[in-house]
C-alpha cells in the first residue's frame, strides 16, 4: 500500500487498479511532502489520460533483467524484442570474448541487455537519431551503476546502421543483431494511437528492393553485414511476421546461410537469423 492510500482514488480516474499502483508508487518514489506527491500523481493521470503510453508516464520500464528510463526519444522496450536478445545471445553462448554490434539501438536495451548478460562481450551500439543515442546514454550510466564495468565495454555511435563503426571492426564482428523500423507508411495511420506517439523514425521504414512494405531498414542490416562479420558469425533481425519470407530469401542471396526463424512469445514469426560461412 503507498503511502497516502489515493491508489482507489487514481484507479477510478484510469480504469486499472495496476496502473494506478505504478502511478502512485512513481510520484512517491520522488520524495517531498504530500502536496508535492499529490501534484505529481495529478500529472502523471493527466498524461496518461491524454494518451501517454504508460510507459512513458511512468519515465521507465523493465527490460529483461534492467531497469530502464524510456521516453519520448525512442521506442518502448517490448517483450517481442526481449525473445531477440534471446537469440542473440544463443548465437554468440560458445564465442569467447564475442564483438557485437547493435544497430539502430534506440534506448540502448538490446545493447545493454547483451553487455550485462555477456561480461565478456564488447558492444558497439549505433543509431541516426542523436536524441535517442542520448537516451542510450543515461542508461549506460544507469545501468553500470548496478553492473559496474558495463560503461567500459559498450560503445555509442551516432550514425546511420553500420556507417559509424571503426574500420578495424570489419571482419571482425562476431554477432549483428538489430531491431530497425519495418512499419510501412501505409500501416502507420492504422497503429494504436499510443504507439503513434512514439517516434516516427524509429517505427516507419520505406518499402524494400523487391517491393516488401516497412523492409528498407531489415535489408540494410543484412545486406550490409557482409563486410563486417567474422566467419562464422551471425546476424539477427527483428520484424513484422508479414515480412519474414522476404527477408529469409534476402538473407540467403546476400550469403547468410543458414536461416532460421525465431517466433515471439505469441507464438509469431519475429526475427531472421543468418549465419555467415565458415572461415
Amino acid at each position: 500500500m503507498t503511502g497516502y492510500g489515493w491508489e482507489r482514488e487514481v484507479a477510478a480516474r484510469l480504469g486499472s487498479s495496476v496502473e494506478a499502483r505504478w502511478v502512485v508508487e512513481q510520484a512517491e518514489a520522488t520524495g517531498g511532502g504530500e502536496g508535492s506527491v499529490r501534484a505529481r500523481v495529478d500529472r502523471l493521470v493527466d498524461a496518461r489520460l491524454g494518451g501517454e503510453p504508460l510507459q512513458y508516464v511512468l519515465g521507465e520500464w523493465s527490460f529483461r533483467s534492467l531497469e530502464l528510463s524510456v521516453d519520448r526519444r525512442a521506442l518502448i522496450p517490448r517483450p517481442e524484442t526481449e525473445q531477440v536478445v534471446e537469440a542473440a545471445l544463443a548465437e554468440v553462448h560458445p564465442v569467447r570474448d564475442p564483438v557485437v554490434v547493435d544497430l539502430g539501438t534506440g534506448s540502448g536495451a538490446v545493447a545493454l541487455s547483451i553487455a550485462t548478460e555477456r561480461p565478456d562481450a564488447l558492444v558497439w551500439a549505433t543509431d541516426v537519431d542523436p536524441e535517442a543515442l542520448a537516451l542510450a546514454g543515461e542508461n549506460l550510466e544507469r545501468v553500470d551503476r548496478d553492473t559496474p564495468g558495463v560503461v567500459r565495454r559498450v560503445r555509442l555511435l551516432g550514425g546511420s546502421w553500420f556507417d559509424p563503426l571503426p574500420v578495424e571492426l570489419a571482419g571482425r564482428v562476431d554477432l549483428v543483431v538489430s531491431n530497425p523500423p519495418y512499419v510501412s507508411e501505409a500501416e502507420w495511420g492504422r497503429l494504436d494511437p499510443e504507439v503513434r506517439r512514439e517516434p516516427v523514425g524509429a517505427l516507419v521504414a520505406g518499402a524494400g528492393s523487391d517491393g516488401t512494405p516497412g523492409l528498407a531498414g531489415v535489408e540494410a542490416v543484412l545486406c550490409g553485414a557482409g563486410r563486417w562479420l567474422a566467419r562464422p558469425a551471425a546476424v539477427v533481425v527483428e520484424m513484422a511476421p508479414h515480412q519474414i519470407g522476404a527477408a529469409t530469401a534476402l538473407a540467403r542471396r546476400v550469403g547468410l546461410d543458414p536461416v532460421r526463424i525465431v517466433k515471439d512469445l505469441a507464438g509469431r514469426e519475429r526475427a531472421v537469423v543468418g549465419r555467415s560461412g565458415p572461415p
